[in-house]
């Protein structure tokens, strides 16, 4: 939109001589010698810069009316750009203006080139200002959405009552945060919980998968680069630690971090700042850390597959979810939970399940925990007939001595019950990637990388 100027001066040749200038350069110039009109002016037209004079009456020198108009103007207007017009005499004053709000100051009588440069920066100050509020206003939405729980953390059992009662009493604090738990257990919904329970939930919360992100680029997700520091660098980048400025940053999936960035993100949490790759300068971060990973806890503390000193910054208080299957007392609470959310977002009239059809999701394991279930709970809601979700609804495996807990009997290694988990879940599915990931409780990312890991 062309940009519109309004000239508030009690001298008409100073007003004449305003408007054949500015109007040459700018699209609409609307002057008055009454500054009495600026209100009724601002009210019919959104000016971009208003170029106001500090003394309107005769003899005045003091600039006080063009102080008090200042402020009337920028209470209309928080947004509003204000050029003062002085004599040379009044220059302190204008200063003084500044402090208070006012943009710019010119002395009369002005030079034609200093005035035009005053006001298209004047003009390009309140484009910025406005795009400013509008991201403002956007990031606060934005954050609103990000920090609305997906689903809340459900469970009366011991040991969820346990896990209640750490997310109460480490939320209000900044104390970096450990979920453990396996895939699917809920990691990030108890961190999403606890940062709507802190005191920056009103900030972003972002959420990093690592173990989707290819190890070479993990540096510059977390900390950014800058232009051509790497090979397909062809922009600066803002990492995910200054992205979450002010706010929580969830680690998902800690134990694929490499080494060598594990040195990076401990000193960056220690001394509370990033380095971007291919830069010089540190940037300061103000962010709390909520990790997360499904490694057993005797991984974790290895300090051959992970660094301890870092460790201890991560986990000033640690959270371990159980799994489902040592948990089944909570899953009709949850079954009906999930029921009601996708009733809700289908538009279906589904408000039971049927008491063979429960019984069944109690005694199966659900290998992919609480996310596993939620998936069950959706799909038999599409697929069923009537207000009752029916044994049929679910095609639940039955439940065998696994492959798995054969390996495991045997002394088998972490990686061969991935591997066995893996080939099972596929199995069951006839090959379907997207059925094994949801059952798996891990994304199709992951599961493709766990794939070409184990040659499968």
């Amino acid at each position: 939109m062309p940009e519109a100027i309004l000239v508030v001066d009690d001298d008409h040749d100073i007003l004449t001589a305003a408007r054949l200038l500015l109007k040459r350069h700018f699209g609409r110039v609307v002057t008055s010698n009454e500054p009495a009109r600026i209100p009724e002016l601002m009210a019919a037209t959104t000016f971009d810069v208003v170029l106001l004079d500090m003394n309107f009456v005769s003899g005045a020198r003091s600039g006080r009316e063009g102080l008090s108009w200042l402020a009337r103007i920028l209470e209309a207007d928080a947004d509003a750009v204000v050029v003062l017009m002085t004599a040379y005499s009044a220059v302190e004053t204008a200063v003084e203006a500044m402090k208070l709000g006012a943009f710019d100051f010119v002395a009369k009588p002005w030079q034609n080139e200093k005035l035009i440069a005053t006001v298209r920066a004047a003009v390009r100050h309140r484009a910025s200002r406005i795009e400013a509020t509008r991201l403002e206003g956007q990031n606060r939405e934005l954050a609103a959405d990000t920090n609305r729980p997906a689903d809340v953390v459900v469970g009366s059992s011991p040991a969820m009552r346990r896990v209640f009662e750490l997310v109460a009493r480490c939320a209000p604090t900044d104390a970096n945060v450990l979920v453990l738990g396996e895939n699917g257990t809920g990691k990030e919904v108890v961190a999403r919980e606890i940062h709507r329970l802190s005191g920056r939930a009103a900030k972003v919360f972002l959420s990093v998968d690592l173990g989707s992100v290819a190890e070479s680029l993990v540096p510059s997700e977390l900390f950014g680069h800058r232009k051509g520091s790497f090979t397909g660098a062809t922009e600066h980048r803002v990492g995910r630690f200054q992205a979450a400025d002010g706010g929580t940053l969830f680690l998902d999936e800690l134990g694929n971090i490499p080494r060598p960035v594990q040195s990076k993100l401990l000193t960056a949490l220690e001394r509370r700042e990033v380095v971007p790759v291919g830069a010089n300068a540190p940037v300061p971060i103000d962010v709390r850390v909520i990790s997360a990973t499904n490694a057993p806890r005797a991984e974790v503390v290895d300090d051959a597959l992970f660094r301890q000193d870092l460790l201890y910054r991560l986990n000033t208080v640690e959270i371990v979810l159980p799994p489902l299957r040592e948990r089944p007392e909570d899953i009709p609470t949850l079954a009906a939970h999930f029921l009601q959310i996708y009733a809700r977002k289908y538009g279906r009239a589904v408000r039971q399940i049927a008491d063979d059809a429960r019984a069944a999701i109690v005694a199966y394991p659900w290998p992919g925990n609480v996310r596993a279930l939620r998936h069950a709970i959706e799909r038999a809601l599409i697929l069923c007939d009537g207000d009752t979700l029916r044994l049929a609804d679910f095609p639940l495996p039955p439940v065998e001595p696994p492959r798995v807990a054969a390996v495991a009997a045997a002394g088998g290694t972490l990686a061969e019950l991935e591997r066995q988990a893996i080939a099972q879940a596929l199995a069951r599915h006839a090959g379907n990637v997207t059925y094994a990931a949801q059952e798996l409780g891990i994304t199709r990312t992951s599961l493709y990388r766990r794939m070409e890991k184990h040659g499968l």
